[in-house]
């Protein structure tokens, strides 16, 4: 232990404070809403609907509670516990080259991490999700769910993490340069290799058939000069009953996607003014903007990891006897959250303020009244609270409260 070792902890019980606080006023002020429906949605949500979502939002808060205790629990394992030292220590032992040793240590940690969050993945999915009536998944499905993205990471992420660790031990005191330049060249790769590559690994994704609801949304998207490489319906019904709407991809491989649910759920003027939303966030640059802070607080990541690797306090404050480069980016991945805690609510404001232009550009190209209507139904029919905690939603919330929402939009329709 040394100095920086009293820092970590004191950040981490801060850090995770912070968050327990957060989650107890979530669910006291939920459960404090429960009995009466919130005066801008008395016309618009029954009772019922509005308790059910309470409970929901109550019971996830409580099972998220469960999940971040073990996460801390099994980071302090890890670190002060000098988990990661036996890990490296354990593979060291065999006849494998540094790279490897470092490599499949490395994947070792992670695969460790993914298993202990399967645990809670099931019971969300097979107990809250199906005491709601949303679940519509299966066991094989979501075992075979399981084995596509570890199939992912493990071929994917570690050429690149082999890739990164290279660039760390040859180019120099620049190569966290280098690094970035790697991250950010994969990034902007994943996103448009996914609408075409990845994402039909996990649903089926069929074109729109003619008629009305497509020549409405052709119409919508030649208002708004947006071009995409087609319209598309996912069988989200498969595993859940969730509604969403959303664009995907960039440059020339952009598409737009409609959950079958979603579109079971809404009539066409509300998809229209859902969509228009989703466009929104185009036609605003908020891609491009998310990318651009993405890329900033990249950099800086790196370039603080490039100097905190020269420091054999910080290996020794965590618990690291390996002072090697991939034990460095392992730690700095595992502990990095702990410090910037402060950035979650940051990150979240200026979500919002995206979403609020975003609406204010669908009310300009569709009818803000049915905007309302349609995020109405995905509330009601999402179980999503309309009486969040408000310090609780301005930390986590990257959309605005129903009530403040909808009011904005209302706002939007008068002054028109």
């Amino acid at each position: 232990m040394n100095t920086f070792t009293v820092i970590f902890l004191f950040a981490l019980i801060l850090s995770y404070g912070i968050q327990f606080w957060l989650s107890g006023r979530q669910k006291t002020y939920v459960a404090g809403h429960r009995e009466q429906v919130p005066q801008a949605f008395k016309d618009r949500v029954t009772l019922s609907a509005h308790q059910k979502a309470a409970d929901y939002t109550i019971e996830k808060s409580k099972l998220g509670d469960i999940d971040g205790g073990v996460g801390m629990l099994f980071l302090l394992l890890l670190t002060v516990g000098g988990g990661i030292s036996l890990v490296f220590d354990f593979w060291s032992t065999f006849d494998l080259s540094p790279m490897w040793a470092d490599l499949i240590s490395v994947a070792s940690i992670f695969m460790l991490m993914t298993v202990i969050e399967i645990p809670f993945s099931l019971y969300q999915t097979f107990v809250i999700e199906d005491k709601y009536g949303f679940n519509k998944n299966t066991l094989p499905q979501f075992a075979k769910d399981q084995f596509i993205s570890i199939g992912l990471t493990l071929g994917i992420g570690l050429p690149i993490l082999a890739l990164i660790l290279w660039v760390m031990d040859s180019i120099g005191s620049l190569w966290w340069l280098y690094a970035w330049a790697i991250i950010m060249t994969f990034s902007l790769l994943m996103s448009w290799l996914f609408p075409t590559l990845i994402a039909p690994l996990f649903n089926k994704f069929t074109p729109m058939q003619d008629g009305s609801l497509k020549d409405r949304i052709k119409n919508l998207l030649e208002r708004c000069g947006f071009n995409s490489q087609g319209i598309f319906i996912m069988d989200g019904s498969r595993r859940s009953g969730h509604g969403n709407a959303y664009f995907t991809g960039l440059g020339n491989n952009k598409r737009i996607v409609f959950f079958d649910t979603l579109v079971n759920s809404l009539d066409e003027e509300e998809l229209e003014a859902v969509l228009a939303h989703e466009l929104g966030h185009f036609k605003c640059k908020h891609v491009i903007k998310m990318l651009i802070a993405s890329s900033v607080m990249t950099l800086i990541s790196f370039a603080v990891l490039g100097w905190l690797i020269t420091q054999d306090w910080f290996f020794d404050g965590l618990g690291v006897t390996n002072h090697s480069n991939a034990a460095a980016l392992l730690l700095f991945m595992l502990v990095s959250p702990v410090f910037t805690i402060f950035m979650q609510p940051i990150s979240a404001y200026f979500q919002r303020k995206f979403e609020f232009e975003a609406d204010e550009f669908a009310t300009r190209h569709a009818q803000g009244s049915k905007m309302i209507s349609g995020l109405v139904k995905l509330y009601e029919e999402n179980a999503s609270t309309l009486t969040p905690d408000p310090i609780y939603s301005a930390f986590h919330y990257s959309h605005p409260p129903a009530a403040i929402r909808i009011a904005h939009i209302e706002e939007k329709m008068q002054s028109a």
